[in-house]
Parts: structure tokens; sequence; C-alpha cells
């Protein structure tokens, strides 16, 4: 192997360069994420699900750094202390490793030496920099970090449990973060890598986050998934796999939703069928959004005996925009005649879905929205069975809600097709438009 070579194996193919010092299950996604951090433009901030190698990445990415970038500084800061030491640690390991000493003999022509080496610092004898600060220096946010100013600074999981429960607690890793923004040197970027905990925490004040929650990583299976939505408090898995907020205290909906499977359906309506077979015949409902921070929210149900079979879709978009799309599903579930309150828009919606060729059912509405989720749809929640792909973002926001919820648009929809569906007599609601 010729030093370019060697040099262009950690800058393209980190993944794989984690690969040889032991990380086996790094992935072409890990590659990306870690070719962003070495080489990227200004700051970033990449939240990925618990057990998706974030932080090994980290560690791979700061060991690069620590050869090719020698002359530069880096800080590395978690939570506590402890956390750090355990990545410090990790990254000596690495450093240590017959490969990577290699690898640095190919490219330097010398013997890889570290030169600092303690709990929480590491220098190696391939810096040429008079500054006096270590290349890697790692701190809990608890820690004094005046007159210190760093080329890279990494952050990982400086968010956690502590900020969702405490706001001063949240207001404390807020004022950490803006002091590292500070220490920064010019041109330097700082990465930030975790999960959020609190719609109001640390994450507020980073660059717009990448987000890969455990449906788009591919590093969990179906029934990984499942198993460990059944483990945990629906909050917690929000957290932890969705990578999104929902209330703790005060929410109507703990228990986790069900989906729909092919056995069910076959089940209940003979071999050969599919799970959404289940919702055939059955409602639509619309709740629009006009302007603002409303979303759309557009549900299909249909009541077969004790369970009623539910599917949902979210956008915080003006209606106008995504009818077409709302019809579509409509027609694609053989559903039949779309509801929709005619209280705000004199109507306006119902024209509108029946000029584009569906039928629509308009309605006054008189009930108060709290009591009608809070009565119908919870009262119901344990036996409604979901569609697969439904939006993940649209059961989020149910099992968010409380009376003081700042969005309900998603609740309000389900919770206006299941009162429709409870009031039919004999369980059932057959479309007038079904053939």
């Amino acid at each position: 192997m010729t030093k370019a070579e060697a040099v262009s194996f950690l800058v393209k193919h980190p993944e794989k360069f984690g690969r040889m010092v032991g990380f086996t299950k790094l992935k072409a996604l890990h590659g990306k994420w870690m070719r962003k951090m070495i080489s990227g433009d200004g700051d970033m901030t990449l939240q990925g699900h618990r057990g998706a190698y974030k932080t090994t990445c980290l560690s791979i990415v700061l060991v690069i750094i620590l050869i090719l970038l020698p002359n530069k500084r880096t800080l590395f800061a978690r939570k506590t202390d402890d956390d750090v030491k355990e990545i410090i640690n990790q990254v000596r390991k690495i450093l240590q490793n017959p490969k990577v000493i290699y690898l640095v003999q190919v490219i330097y022509g010398v013997t890889l030496r570290l030169t600092v080496d303690n709990a929480m610092e590491i220098s190696t004898n391939l810096t040429t920099d008079s500054r006096g600060t270590s290349q890697l220096v790692g701190m809990g946010i608890g820690g004094s970090i005046t007159g210190k100013h760093f080329d890279f600074i990494f952050t990982d999981d400086i968010v956690n449990m502590k900020d969702r429960k405490s706001k001063a607690e949240r207001e404390r890793t807020k004022l950490v973060y803006q002091e590292l923004l500070n220490i920064r040197n010019p041109g330097g970027r700082i990465i930030n890598t975790g999960t959020p905990w609190h719609k109001e925490d640390a994450f507020s004040l980073m660059p717009e986050a990448e987000k890969y929650d455990c449906y788009s990583t591919g590093l969990l299976t179906k029934e990984e998934i499942e198993a460990l939505r059944q483990s945990m408090a629906p909050s917690l898995f929000a957290a932890n796999y969705e990578l999104v907020h929902i209330a703790a205290e005060g929410a109507l909906f703990k228990d986790p939703p069900v989906f729909i499977t092919k056995e069910m359906a076959e089940e209940i309506l003979g071999a050969g069928s599919e799970p959404a077979d289940l919702l055939r015949d059955g409602i639509t409902h619309i709740d629009a959004a006009y302007d603002g921070e409303d979303y759309t929210a557009y549900t299909n149900g249909r009541r077969r005996g004790t369970k009623i079979y539910m599917y949902g879709r979210m956008w915080r978009k003006h209606v106008d925009t995504v009818l077409g799309v709302c019809v579509q599903e409509a027609r694609r579930l053989k559903c039949g005649s779309v509801w929709c309150e005619k209280n705000g828009d004199k109507g306006y919606l119902a024209k509108e879905i029946v000029r584009a060729g569906h039928p629509a059912t308009p309605y006054s509405e008189q009930e108060n929205k709290y009591i009608k989720i809070s009565t119908f749809l919870r009262k119901w929640w344990k036996d409604i069975v979901w569609l697969e792909g439904t939006d993940q973002e649209y059961l989020n926001q149910i099992l968010s809600y409380t009376e003081d919820a700042e969005h309900d648009d998603a609740p309000d929809s389900a919770a206006c097709v299941v009162r429709i569906l409870d009031r039919q007599d004999g369980g059932e609601y057959r479309s007038p438009f079904s053939r």
C-alpha cells in the first residue's frame, strides 16, 4: 500500500477502516456519516436511534483526525467525565491496533507513539504544533473550558433523560453549548450527535439535524423494533428510536399501536386476503389545514365487530396541496365518502373532493374536541388495529395528546372516524358508495 492509497482509504472508506479494527457491523450508511464529519463543510447535527453505532463512528473519526490532521485540536464533549473516559479509552485502543500502526508507518514513515496518554487527553508523535494543547481533549459538560480553543468540537449525547425531566438541566446544557460555540477557532467545526429528549433541549440551538430513525437505517428488523416498542413506555421508545418528542405525563394513550398482519387479514376474510382489505368499504375523514402551523390529517376506518381497523396520514401543509393524495388513498383502500367539517370553510373542501371525483359528506361539528378525543378515541384505543404505512408522525401526535397539546389534528381526525363507527347499529358500518 502506498501513502496515497493509505490516506485515500481513511478518507473515502472510514467504514472499512472501522471494520478492519474490529467494528464489524458498520455499513455504507456509517461511512456516509463519517465522511461528512471528516471532510464536510460547516457545523452539522446527526441524530440516530439508539444502537445505530453513532458513538462508534465518532471514535473512528477521532482516530482519523488524529492521524491525518495531527496539528488540529479536537474537543470531545459528553454529559459527564465518566462518559468521556469510555470513548477516550476506545480511541486509545484503536490507535494501538497493529493495523493502525502499519497505516501510520506507510503515511509518515514513523512508528506511532502516544506522547500524552491519560483518561481525558491523547496526543501522538505526529503533531508538530507548539500550542501545548493535546490533540484530543475530552470533557464532561460540567468542566471548565475557559481560555481553551479548538478546531473540531464533537458533542455526543450532551442531551439525555435529565434534559427531558428538568428545565434547569435543559437550560444548563444550552448554556454549555453556547460556550462551546465561543471556543471554536475561526474556520473550525462543531459536530453534534445524539437523540432528542425535549422540544426545548439544546438541539433547538444546533443546526437542523439529519435524522435516522429505527425505520430508516435498516439496522433493526420489524420484529426487533416491535420487541423494543413493547419493552418500554411510548415516550421513551419515541425519543430513543423514532427521534421525536411525545408526552410522558398526562397522555391519554399509553398503549403502543397494534398493526394489522397478513395472518390477521386471512383469518378474518379468508385465504389470500391482504391487510388493506380489512379497511375496504370503510369511511374516510380529513381534518384540513388552511394556514398557520396546523397539519392536514387524513384517516380511514372500518369497524368489524369489536375491532376498528384504521390508517392515517398527516402533512404540515395546506389541504389543497395534498387533496389529490387523499383522494388517491381513499380509492386505493376502496373506502367510501370523505367526511369533512364544514364549520370553518362553508363546505369548500367537500365541493373540492366532489370535483376530484369522489363522494363527500360535509358535517357541522358541535362537540368539544377534547371531550370527543378523550371519549371516543380513548374508549376504542386498545381495540384499534392500524394498517402498516400509517405515518409515524400521525401516531406520535395521538400518543402525545393531552388537553393542552400544541397539535391535535391527528387525534381529532381519528376520533371523528371512531365516533361515526361507534354509533353504527350492530357494530358495522357499510359505505353506501361500496360496490
